[in-house]
């Protein structure tokens, strides 16, 4: 009974939300000590999520770039340019839907040297006005909570409503966001 009833709830959660699956990414410009943008920089996000290890793009014309449907967890960039010294961001969170936005300056250099940035990533979407928040496991557990998703839907700010007002069941989920309609709301609910 219990493995059918995470069956029917987790379909209905796909069924729900097939865009927030894989909608994290790794965005941002390339440029050099000038300012200038580099088109060509070849740049790989590296982590023991992703199932090939490692996921390569180029910046385009205007030296951005984009990795898409990225799966939660942390991260290493790595930027490559032949003339330039090679930049390497470690330690980039990924959570939740949202675009991180990670931008990086290249100076010109041999190519056998290497720079690695160790430093926080900004934790602002600049790219998206979703606004969304996830809560982890060991959250959820130590919170003095009713363990409902009613109960820890209200622990989210700006979530409104009384307990037994949202409805919550694989087929419908609706809640009200700082006042804002009750059907704009979304749960998500991954693996344990």
């Amino acid at each position: 009974m219990r493995h059918i009833l995470r069956l029917l709830v987790l379909s209905g959660l796909i069924t729900a939300f097939p865009s927030m699956a894989d909608a994290q990414a790794l965005a941002g410009v390339v440029r050099d000590p000038s300012g200038a943008v580099l088109p060509g920089v070849t740049v790989e996000a590296a982590s023991a999520v992703l199932i090939e290890k490692v996921r390569a793009v180029v910046t385009d014309n205007s030296g951005q770039y984009r990795i898409v449907d990225l799966r939660p967890g942390t991260y290493t960039l790595t930027f490559t340019l032949p003339g330039f010294n090679t930049v390497a961001r470690t330690g980039i969170e990924v959570s939740g839907s949202g675009t991180v936005t990670v931008n990086s300056d290249m100076m010109v250099g041999g190519l056998e040297e290497t720079i690695t940035v160790a430093g926080e990533t900004p934790v602002v979407d600049v790219q998206n006005a979703t606004r969304q928040a996830v809560l982890s496991g060991d959250l959820v557990a130590s919170v003095p909570a009713a363990r409902s998703w009613n109960g820890l839907l209200l622990l989210m700010p700006g979530v409104t409503g009384a307990p037994n007002s949202m409805q919550l069941t694989p087929s419908m989920i609706t809640f009200g966001i700082h006042g804002g309609p009750t059907s704009e709301g979304r749960l998500l609910v991954g693996p344990p």
